[in-house]
């Protein structure tokens, strides 16, 4: 079994088409055929279900694919990992984060860090935060900014970066908009805009209204915060956000109060695989990470 053999059955799975996999492969489809054909030869079972040139996985196929993903990620990172070690500060930071930290948290320190480090490039996917933790330990990448912070797993690390204040988000000429700070039982009454069912932030959500003894009436759901932010600014609700997530900017025709009963907060860190180490130019990231924030928050107390 070759390399260059798993590359392209990868890329036909992935495109479930030969012609399209050869051309991004930039070889001929002859070719392509061929090292899937000595492939499935060794291994002794179809991987594919081919109707011309289009194809799809077979049963064994996708569990081939799964198993194999795996491999690769770690023949890859071990490629970088000597490359690396030469000089981390060109290297390369794969890392993912939830898109309530897209707009000012992430941003901030990785033009903090690429102050120091410009040359060192991002590879950066967004997930939810289920699929942070699930890519992590697959090993689709190392790093990933999440909030809230999981219960502890054996097969991740947890480092907790800073808490930050849920505050309500009011349409401007809400009643209490000219408030200093309310009590979330004074929108038992109004309308909510949230996310989803399935974002651990409308968890957090639901839970605290839970707390203080009523269900939110939903009008709306967003799909992410800044559709939120929208909704709220048209009159069609309230909503709890991150404070994170309204440093830069208060949308236009919205106010900001900040809770004081409950004092409702979420974790924000980063975690890691237990069963891998970081490479190089990931450990100068997260070693950076890591004291940046711990700089901010002796700084704020």
């Amino acid at each position: 079994m070759e390399i260059r053999q798993i590359r392209y059955f990868m890329e036909v799975a992935q495109r479930e088409h030969v012609t399209k996999a050869a051309d991004a492969l930039h070889v001929a489809q002859s070719s392509v055929s061929r090292q899937i054909f000595n492939l499935e030869s060794e291994l002794g079972v179809d991987l594919f279900i081919r109707d011309g040139r289009r194809v799809k996985l077979t049963p064994i196929g996708k569990i081939f694919l799964e198993r194999i993903k795996h491999g690769m990620n770690l023949i890859d990172e071990a490629a970088r990992e000597v490359k690396e070690y030469l000089a981390p500060e060109k290297g390369t930071i794969r890392i993912a984060f939830q898109i309530s930290l897209a707009a000012h948290t992430l941003p901030s320190v990785i033009f903090a860090f690429r102050k120091l480090y410009p040359e060192v490039k991002f590879q950066m996917v967004q997930a939810l935060n289920r699929d942070l933790i699930e890519g992590v330990i697959k090993g689709e990448y190392n790093l990933a900014m999440i909030a809230p912070m999981p219960n502890e797993q054996k097969k991740i690390k947890r480092k907790t970066l800073f808490t930050e204040n849920i505050v309500a988000l009011l349409p401007i000429h809400h009643p209490l908009a000219k408030k200093e700070s309310i009590r979330l039982r004074e929108l038992m009454n109004d309308s909510f805009v949230v996310l989803p069912k399935g974002f651990v932030f409308r968890e957090i959500v639901d839970h605290a209204c839970q707390e203080e003894g009523f269900s939110p009436d939903i009008s709306f759901e967003g799909q992410d915060i800044d559709a939120l932010k929208g909704l709220v600014s048209a009159g069609l609700g309230v909503a709890l956000m991150p404070e994170v997530t309204l440093v830069d900017t208060i949308p236009r025709s919205t106010v900001k109060v900040p809770l004081i009963e409950p004092e409702i907060t979420r974790t924000v860190g980063v975690i890691s695989p237990t069963q891998r180490e970081l490479l190089p130019t990931e450990k100068l990231f997260y070693n950076f990470l890591t004291e940046f924030y711990a700089r901010l928050t002796n700084f704020n107390q």
